[in-house]
């Protein structure tokens, strides 16, 4: 049963236009530059980080993303620079994209600590399907492609972020070329196009006592397609060294989506979220989501690794830990 559940996933991700949703992190909360490039810079010091995300485990063809992400500030804090490469692969569909990041930082009122971002991030995708990977039910079907396919593609993305030591707010747009730039090219190709993705970002941060602190966060994603999602966190920072953590995803009906059927299920996963500072240069992060729909019966849920490491990090001159980090 559960080697029948992608194929007939990928069966109704071509019947919906080849239209393809963004990868999908658990750990977007403490690196934003994964859907927001006005987050470049926010944590100043040159910040190296990597993903590793296995989804919807034991199922064959399921999900697995990796991502390298690097940025930092500049001109004083006055620009954020960055750089993102990601390789999502699901069944056969391949999905690499390259961005470089560009934030402009503005000093807002009269807290140091207060910054207004705008960002835009240019890169390319390419976007393949692998053939070899596909079972027919007749040979020579025509519908299949043959071998590998791919095409590349200019995208672009663009976010507004603000924050200050006490919360931060952004909004931010993925995908915003690759769909009219491939027009012509997947006419002839099989391939999934990115659809034009919406974030919005919020979260805070509040002292307990000097040994914990709690930090609220709310992700909604909405691709205009399929269900939109809200993901809604709780942590707890603990003598600031270690982030515990929990959450909920639900889906929810932002616009009218007319293609999608009535009384699916809005529950859509749960699970927890831990992160380490190993060092004052070092975190180490592992999160585990359950699927709590239909999937649940099908696979052992979904494992996301992160490590981020501070290169010339202040922090680690001084001991001191950027724990306020979103």
């Amino acid at each position: 049963m559960k080697k029948m559940v992608l194929p007939f996933l990928f069966i109704l991700f071509f019947g919906f236009a080849k239209a393809q949703q963004d990868a999908q992190f658990t750990q977007y909360v403490f690196n934003g530059l994964h859907i927001n490039p006005a987050y470049a810079g926010y944590k100043e010091d040159l910040f190296v980080q990597s993903f590793y995300r296995s989804q919807w485990e034991g199922v064959k063809g399921a999900p697995k993303t990796f991502t390298v992400s690097a940025d930092v500030a500049t001109n004083e804090g006055n620009v954020g620079l960055g750089l993102i490469v990601t390789n999502d692969k699901i069944g056969a569909q391949r999905y690499l994209t390259a961005f470089a990041n560009y934030a402009y930082r503005l000093r807002v009122g009269y807290d140091e600590s207060s910054r207004l971002s705008f960002g835009i991030a240019l890169g390319i995708a390419q976007l393949g399907i692998d053939g070899n990977e596909l079972s027919t039910i007749q040979d020579n079907d025509i519908i299949v492609p043959t071998g590998f396919q791919s095409i590349r593609v200019p995208d672009a993305r663009f976010g507004i972020f603000y924050s200050n030591n006490n919360y931060y707010i952004g909004a931010s747009a993925t995908n915003i070329l690759a769909k009219y730039m491939s027009r012509n090219a997947t006419a002839q190709i099989l391939v999934p196009v990115p659809q034009p993705h919406l974030y919005v970002t919020s979260g805070a941060l509040f002292s307990l006592n000097d040994a914990i602190k709690i930090k609220p966060v709310l992700i909604l994603k909405e691709d205009f397609k399929g269900p939109g999602s809200l993901d809604i966190s709780g942590f707890l920072l603990l003598k600031e060294q270690v982030w515990l953590g929990a959450f909920a995803r639900t889906s929810v009906n932002l616009v009218p989506k007319n293609n999608l059927q009535r009384g699916l299920t809005k529950e859509s996963a749960m699970g927890g979220i831990i992160e380490v500072f190993a060092a004052p240069n070092l975190r180490i992060g592992y999160s585990y989501d359950y699927s709590i729909n239909s999937l649940r019966n099908f696979n052992y849920g979904s494992h996301e690794i992160s490590i981020g490491l501070y290169l010339k990090s202040k922090r680690a001159d001084n001991g001191r830990l950027r724990c306020y980090d979103f």
